[in-house]
Parts: structure tokens; sequence; C-alpha cells
């Protein structure tokens, strides 16, 4: 079992140097404070608040604990003892050094509401997700997917090339690193313990007295929908709960980074626009592990072929930007004309339109759509089809065909 280098190592070390306070948001398991032991330097303090004793501290006599606790130090879980925060601040506030605390923690809204509060202009938030791609296979240093040939060309060294057999080996693998590191070499029990460990522990800690059965069948339920647009409804007629338990339960799942929305681009030039969002899994592992695929050639003939390698693409695009530091605007169109485009980067004042396709061979029609921001009152950049042909290629000047293992 290896460590697989992190992509977001050197922001974590390039903020530390400008922040006292530092904050790594994140879901279970992804990997957060294995990352920060292995790039601490020695003298860095570490205390875990899994700890009951030093939770209890902790939440207690704050003051006692960064004294127990002394600067550098790196607080895992914080999200359990909120009381530090103010505390943090005083010391930031006196002139902590750079890079004084560093803290984890798996409820990445809670926290950084929290943080926000209490250490406004003192933290640094970061999110980091499940592993992408580009940590799994690639190499080089990671860069924000833009599309541009020049761009594309450029990271072209720093991915794996692979055909449609080998991207659903991936999309079937997933992304979590014990899992990928082989760690734990089982991974339906992988999965299987990752779930019961998410449900009595993350959601256990946000909502008392949770239906723990239930609310598993409600995340397999959301899993067969990823890389759809959202129907609260269908989810909730599936579990049998009502329309409102659905969206607090979906909402708890976001909150704990698990899912994530891609919200439809609008304006007031387009009228016609459908306002439901699209919803994703960081990770397609955890997908088809829910959905019931026992094997990558099986997902890749199966019902949700299409969706999951949606949602994967959409999550590798979302990754090389939270990867780099960076936020990425990303969102979807469909019109009540059923005109779609699968995801749109909005970026320096243009829009950057995609479709994604499992085509080796896609025809120049799937680019038709595009011409509908032109209606807009942001320019149109660069558009591309995001498919499994191998190689970078174009179909005119304005529309590239880019292979999805490239993101």
């Amino acid at each position: 079992m290896d460590y697989i280098q992190r992509d977001i190592e050197k922001v974590i070390l390039e903020t530390s140097q400008s922040y006292a306070a530092v904050l790594i948001t994140g879901p279970r398991q992804v990997g957060k404070t294995t990352t920060l032991q292995r790039i601490t330097e020695e003298n860095r303090t570490y205390v875990t608040l899994d700890d009951l004793e030093a939770r209890r501290t902790a939440r207690t006599d704050p003051e006692l604990f960064l004294s127990l606790y002394p600067a550098p130090v790196l607080i895992d879980e914080v999200q359990y003892a909120p009381q530090l925060f103010s505390y943090i601040k005083i010391a930031v506030d006196r002139g902590a050094a750079p890079g004084s605390f560093w803290m984890t923690g798996s409820q990445a809204f809670r926290l950084m509401e929290l943080a926000q509060e209490s250490l406004a202009g003192r933290t640094a938030i970061l999110h980091m997700s499940s592993m992408s791609q580009h940590e799994i296979y690639g190499s080089g240093e990671n860069s924000p997917f833009e599309i541009s040939i020049e761009k594309l060309k450029a990271r072209t060294p720093a991915g794996r090339k692979t055909d449609t057999k080998g991207m659903y080996e991936r999309i079937w693998r997933g992304s979590m690193p014990g899992s990928v590191s082989g760690k734990f070499p089982n991974r339906d029990m992988f999965y299987g313990s990752y779930l019961q460990s998410y449900i009595q522990r993350d959601i256990g800690d946000m909502v008392d007295r949770i239906d723990t059965l239930l609310f598993a069948d409600f995340v397999r339920a959301a899993a067969c929908r990823a890389g759809q647009m959202l129907n609260i409804h269908d989810i909730a007629m599936d579990v049998g709960v009502t329309d409102d338990t659905a969206k607090r339960w979906l909402k708890l799942m976001e909150k704990s980074g698990v899912i994530f929305f891609l919200r439809p681009y609008s304006n007031n030039l387009l009228k016609r626009t459908i306002k439901t969002p699209k919803m994703y899994f960081f990770d397609t592992g955890l997908v088809a592990y829910l959905t019931k695929y026992s094997s990558p050639d099986i997902l890749m003939n199966g019902a949700i072929n299409g969706a999951i390698l949606e949602n994967y693409t959409v999550a590798e695009a979302m990754k090389s930007y939270t990867n780099a530091g960076k936020e990425c605007l990303l969102h979807y169109y469909r019109d009540k004309d059923s005109k779609e485009i699968d995801m749109i980067i909005e970026s320096d004042g243009e829009l950057y339109p995609f479709e994604i396709k499992k085509s080796a061979s896609p025809g120049t029609e799937l680019a038709s759509a595009f011409k509908v921001l032109d209606a807009g009152s942001m320019p149109r950049g660069m558009g591309a089809i995001l498919c499994m042909k191998e190689e970078l290629s174009a179909i005119d000047k304005t529309t590239l065909i880019v292979p999805i293992w490239m993101i």
C-alpha cells in the first residue's frame, strides 16, 4: 500500500505561508488527515477530537486545550468543538505565525459557517473531495480544466490515455483513497463499511434519532438518479418519506460532501430556461456500489451508463479546480424546448459549453445546442464534446473533441 500524492498539497503549503489558520473540509475518508500528516513539519502537534477526552477539554476549556496542544498544531475533526474558533481568533489577532493552526472537518457547510462567523478574514478554507483521475492515474502538476487548444495540449502529458472500457473501470472502481490505494482491496466491503460509518457518524451527528436503515435506502434512491435533473418527489416516493423529509436529507448529503448540485444557467435574455438543478455524487464508485453494478463491463452497458459517465466527467472538472484552490463556476442548460447543454464553465466573462457522450466518434450535430447561448448577455467561448475518443481533435474552430481522460 503506497501513499498517493494529492494535488491539493501544494495549495495547502502555499496557503499556510499567508494564513495562520487553514481549514480543510471534505467528506469522511477522503484523506484530509493523511495528507496533512504527510506534508507537516516534525514539530507540529497532532490531536484528534475523535478522542473523547480531548473533545471534552476543547469544549469545556478551549484555552486549556490550546495550551495542551500548542501551535503549530493539527486539530482533526474540529467540528466537534466549535468553541475553539473564538480562541483561535484571539491567537491569530495576537500575531500567531502563518500555518499555526491546521484544522480538518467533515461537515463542510456548518464548518464554513462557524469559521466565517468567528474567523472571518483570518482563516483559509479549502475543500478536499475524493481523489481525481489525475491523482490516481496521471502525473505532473494539476491545473484547472480549461478549454483551449494550447492548454489542452499542455495538460495532455499529465493524463493517462484510456478507452471506453478503461474509463468505465475508473468509474466503477471509484476514487476513495482507502479503496484506490489497495489498503482495503475488497471494494464491496469497503463501500458497505463506508456507508454504514457515514450514516452512523456524520448523519448521526447532524440529526438525532434518524432511521439509519431508511436513510440508507434514501441514499440508494438518490444514487439511482445521479447525473440527472433532481426530482425530489420521485426519490421521496421510492423510499416512502415526505417531500419535505427528502429535501432535508438531500441537504444533509450535500452538507457532508457526498453530493453536489449543478444549477442551471440562465439570465434575463434566456426566458425559457428550466430552473431545476442536477444532482451529482463526488465518487462514482459509491454510485456503482449503491446501484448494484457488479462489474465495469455490466455498468458500461447498463441503464445508467450515460448518466454515470456524465456524473464522472462533471465531478472531475470540479475536482481539477478545487484541487488547485480555485472556484469553479459550473452550470448546465436546459430549456422548455428540450435544448440541453450538459456542462457550462463560466470563466473570464465567457461561457464554455460542453456535451458529454459515451461515443468515440461523436457527430457534429452534438454541438448544435451551444448556439442557444448566443441569445444571452455573456459571450460564448470555445465549446467541446467530451467523449471516449482517445486523441484531441476538433469539429471546427469553435468546437473541440476532447477525451474525458484528459480532464
